[in-house]
């Protein structure tokens, strides 16, 4: 199929199906949907948890965003629970979501358990820090939490996007020219203006400052030692080489942070359910021709005993040549809601807000 004819097809929102170029009809690949194995499994580790159990996940095309406290709210909505378990999997995302998510469970929990089997990266670190208490499994790891932001001004990389700047990179340089400057160097920000813009400099500042607060913000809902609060934010946002450096469970404990190990049955358990998320949220692209394809992933999922509501990318992609850049077409992309309604399993578009 050429691509006027995809377009053609795509302006009338033909995206179930599309013809190959010897004519036959070929479906638009689409991830499964795994709710009634998810909610087994849930129910099993709810009984051995002895609390109910709240599950955030993101997969490769996801990423901690503020919808999830909405989504979040809806799971929790009408429920005061004394003690909760919150299960995360996810490389982060926008650290102002996670605030809002840990305050909208810390609205409905008393007590917040984090369980990590695998990653909790960046924003999901943040998450993580509003829990009284954190279990690690053996593959379990936190990371640093200092931002890099790409602004409207930043450098542009090879491939004509924007570049992401941190204060961490930006302050090793100042850093490396003050130890080796000499009495005929020129100022180093004269130079770095060349290159980044001077209010980049700014708003990575700012990030950095809005990093350290939110930090602070979600550890004062179980922590009251203002300096320990100060020690731990500061030591997550400044002291580590790289962004994506992975904290395990002994350097948890030394940074400060409530952790325990997590029993092998527990994190067996665990491992399962973050197999059937891995399932669900797969990579499922379907080719049309070399310059447009079709996307339907589930990039976030979030889940309780009974309901289940992710957020489903459903749309396609065109290259544009003399851009260089690709163009989203027939974006049908939604958050879906599974729930159980007299033993039925309802499957409804749930609007955000």
């Amino acid at each position: 199929m050429g691509i006027k004819e995809w377009i053609d097809r795509s302006a009338k929102g033909v995206n179930d199906e599309y013809l190959t170029q010897n004519g036959n009809k070929k479906s638009v690949t689409k991830p499964p949907v795994l709710f009634n194995q998810t909610q087994m499994l849930i129910k099993q580790l709810e009984a051995k948890l002895g609390g109910p159990l709240i599950t955030y996940y993101n997969s490769n095309a996801g990423s901690v965003c503020g919808n999830d406290a909405s989504a979040m709210y809806e799971i929790l909505k009408g429920k005061k629970l004394d003690n909760a378990f919150l299960y995360i999997k996810s490389d982060g995302g926008s650290g102002i979501a996670s605030l809002k998510i840990i305050s909208t469970l810390r609205n409905y929990c008393k007590n917040l358990t984090a369980l990590i089997p695998a990653n909790c990266a960046s924003a999901a670190t943040m998450m993580a820090l509003g829990a009284n208490e954190i279990f690690m499994g053996p593959l379990a790891y936190l990371t640093p939490v200092d931002t890099s932001l790409k602004h409207e001004l930043s450098p542009t990389t090879k491939n004509n996007e924007l570049s992401s700047v941190s204060m961490d990179e930006l302050s090793r340089v100042i850093k490396l020219w003050k130890e080796q400057e000499k009495d005929s160097d020129l100022n180093p920000y004269k130079s770095l203006y060349e290159y980044i813009h001077p209010l980049v400099f700014g708003a990575v500042d700012r990030a950095s400052s809005l990093s350290l607060k939110i930090c602070r913000e979600i550890l004062r809902y179980h922590i009251d030692d203002e300096s320990k609060i100060k020690q731990i934010s500061e030591k997550l946002n400044s002291d580590y080489p790289a962004h994506e450096y992975p904290i395990m469970l002994r350097e948890a404990e030394e940074i400060g942070l409530h952790v325990r190990k997590m029993d092998d049955e527990l994190n067996e358990m665990l491992q399962e359910l973050t197999m059937l998320y891995s399932e669900m949220g797969q990579r499922a692209f379907t080719d049309y021709d070399e310059n447009s394809y079709h996307d339907n992933n589930i990039a976030n999922i979030i889940e309780a005993n009974g309901k289940q509501i992710y957020y489903q990318i459903d749309k396609d992609w065109f290259y544009r040549p003399d851009e260089r850049r690709w163009s989203v077409m027939n974006d049908d992309s939604s958050w879906r809601k599974n729930e159980l309604i007299g033993g039925k399993l309802k499957n409804t578009i749930y609007h955000l807000w």
